[in-house]
């Protein structure tokens, strides 16, 4: 990858969480040492980099249920 902001090279996934609902986020596993976030409703919009510590830490408060999630 070229630039982590050659959004071309990226795979985009949908948020275990969605489920089939059409607006959601989606996450790229692309770069090395970050994640990218983006809104699945704007895919050309802005895109958010979150450490992979603080991703990390995010997806364990999801899952403990200390952010809700619907």
């Amino acid at each position: 990858m070229t630039s982590p902001w050659d959004r071309s090279e990226l795979i985009w996934r949908k948020s275990s969480y969605s489920g089939a609902q059409s607006e959601c986020v989606e996450v790229s596993d692309g770069l090395a040492d970050a994640i990218p976030v983006r809104d699945s409703k704007d895919p050309a919009g802005p895109v958010l980099l979150f450490d992979r510590v603080a991703w990390a830490a995010f997806i364990r408060a999801v899952k403990s249920g200390a952010i809700p999630t619907g």
